[in-house]
């Protein structure tokens, strides 16, 4: 079960707070496109277990995903997978030709499950390596 808001609620801002802060030390977690993002909360358990935000991009038809994140107690259960699959049918309802995200390259084997695609090359963000990738939505 999701669940699907226009703004960054609570629940995804302690999630995020929690793997990309507290967990990995990301600083600059919060930003300006939480203000025109869709966020998905995804939930095991009965409790907050992931999640995710997706915009439209500045092509026509390309949707950005991003700040894809499981809490610890809840990894090995497939749910990256399933946030993947949620994350492409929004965009098609919405009528998205592409996803386009960055990737940290450490995870760019789990994208490429998913169909990502990687392109450029690779760069920091933050302290982090990081990857542009892309799929395109057939």
């Amino acid at each position: 079960m999701y669940k699907k808001t226009d703004k960054l609620s609570e629940e995804a801002k302690i999630i995020r707070e929690e793997v990309f802060v507290k967990e990995q030390g990301f600083l600059d977690e919060f930003d300006e496109i939480d203000e025109i993002a869709k966020h998905l909360v995804f939930y095991a358990d009965g409790k907050p277990a992931a999640t995710c935000r997706y915009y439209r991009g500045k092509e026509a038809g390309e949707y950005v995903a991003g700040r894809i994140a499981v809490r610890q107690e809840f990894r090995g259960r497939n749910l990256g997978q399933h946030i993947m699959e949620i994350i492409e049918e929004n965009v098609r309802k919405d009528g998205g030709k592409s996803i386009t995200l960055s990737a940290q390259k450490r995870v760019q084997g789990f994208y490429e499950k998913s169909g990502f695609k990687a392109y450029g090359e690779p760069y920091l963000d933050e302290h982090c390596e990081h990857i542009h990738m892309i799929k395109i939505l057939k």
